[in-house]
């Protein structure tokens, strides 16, 4: 929200963008429509493909996330990976909330970089944590309700829960992954036999795709 509220300072032309994956808590729902309410910003929201959706659960299974790592990132890529790549061709630039500070695989981000011929801006690279509550708390910016409820990073419902005092910001996320980046391929993609599952179990499901489409 500190990006939503600084980019309307600047320019409430200024377009924001977000993914429903079909698995959001209501409060990212409710979220949604108080930045609307609040800036007078239509908030642009991105859809997964439905048919990538169905071929997806009819292949490995509505709650797939849980099974292990590769499956999850293909949830991950099926419903929201791909929606936001479709999404942004259009654009020449976007900009993130990103953190250094926020788990480990995020310590050597750029605030400034080329992401598949896209200019890639994290303003917030180098800030606290405790720099975004205050920001927050200076300008009245809304918070969404979780937050509240302990949650220090808020993804899909079945995949996020509060985190633990002592915990790096993004524990609550895919809480059952030992040993895995906290990240879902939007802003870092895993690399080696994990990356070559995950992109084998999404062929299987964009083929059966196209043979369904084919019978039909």
């Amino acid at each position: 929200m500190v990006i939503v509220d600084m980019a309307a300072r600047i320019d409430l032309a200024v377009r924001v963008i977000t993914v429903d994956t079909g698995r959001l808590p209501e409060e990212t729902h409710h979220m949604i429509d108080t930045v609307r309410d609040r800036y007078g910003i239509r908030v642009e929201t991105v859809f997964p493909d439905a048919s990538e959706v169905g071929e997806m659960v009819r292949l490995h299974g509505m709650n797939l996330f849980y099974r292990d790592g590769a499956s999850r990132l293909l949830c991950c890529q099926v419903r929201k990976v791909r929606p936001l790549e479709r999404k942004l061709e259009s654009f020449k630039a976007w900009v993130v909330g990103l953190r250094r500070g926020q788990s480990e695989s995020r310590a050597q981000l750029e605030k400034a970089a080329m992401d598949e011929g896209r200019l890639k801006l994290s303003p917030l690279a180098e800030w606290t944590q405790e720099q975004v509550r205050g920001y927050l708390r200076e300008h009245d910016v809304p918070r969404h309700p979780l937050y509240a409820a302990g949650y220090t990073s808020i993804g899909c419902a079945p995949c996020t829960r509060a985190s633990q005092p002592g915990e790096e910001e993004r524990a609550g996320r895919w809480w059952w992954e030992n040993g895995q980046p906290k990240e879902c391929g939007i802003h870092f993609t895993p690399e080696g036999r994990l990356r070559r599952r995950v992109d084998v179990l999404l062929d299987e499901v964009l083929q059966a795709g196209e043979t369904v489409a084919a019978a039909v």
